[in-house]
């Protein structure tokens, strides 16, 4: 498969608006202690939570967002152990299971500002691109996205180094879902690509308007 690839923007952001309700801020506001939640206008909630959050010390604070979001995926002693490493490191670049950056970079940034930067700050990529060849409404996966990426990235780039033979097609692709956290149409041809700046950030591009070959993994060969 050929599919034809413009990059049209690459900017790093600190925060995304994709991962938190106004219900998850209330639900968070009672775990808190914070006796009246419901009577709170939407506006107020978030300042009102915050102020709540600040009678806690952070890794305490930690333990309990981590358990709000992450007690289906994470055991008791993982939470408490997390909670304390996430005040000296970037737990959503450096946690063993990159399926679980997603979660940790939302609440690692939400605690930064909650705190006013003492939790380390960690970056999202957000890249803008348009794809020609493809159907994006129903053809487009994480794995033609990173694979078509790919296309235009240095080889330097860390998806090339760990993931080279499933980026060649020479085996299954089952990373893609841990690399590609989100993705979006955005215009007929163009999608926006939400992952992290450890995967990818706007100096790994060495081309930005090129086609892409894409090879997938055949199990029968």
């Amino acid at each position: 498969m050929k599919i034809g690839v413009k990059v049209e923007d690459v900017k790093t952001v600190h925060e995304l608006d994709i991962y938190w309700e106004i219900e998850d801020y209330k639900n968070l506001l009672k775990a808190f202690d914070y006796p009246d939640a419901e009577k709170l206008k939407d506006a107020e909630v978030l300042e009102f939570l915050f102020m709540a959050i600040s009678d806690f010390e952070p890794a305490e604070a930690a333990e309990i967002v981590l358990t709000y979001k992450m007690s289906d995926k994470l055991n008791e002693g993982q939470i408490q152990n997390l909670s304390h490493e996430m005040l000296i490191e970037k737990v959503a670049e450096q946690y063993a299971e990159p399926a679980l950056h997603f979660d940790l970079y939302n609440i690692n940034q939400f605690l930064r500002k909650a705190y006013n930067g003492k939790f380390p700050d960690t970056e999202a990529t957000i890249i803008t691109a348009s794809f020609d060849g493809i159907d994006l409404d129903s053809k487009m996966t994480k794995e033609i996205l990173i694979k078509a990426l790919c296309g235009g990235l240095n080889d330097g780039n860390l998806i090339h180094r760990l993931f080279e033979d499933q980026v060649k097609g020479e085996i299954a692709f089952t990373d893609a879902e841990k690399v590609i956290w989100n993705f979006k149409k955005t215009g007929e041809k163009s999608m926006e690509i939400i992952t992290s700046k450890k995967w990818i950030e706007k100096e790994d591009f060495g081309q930005i308007d090129y086609t892409a070959e894409i090879e997938f993994f055949n199990e029968e060969e």
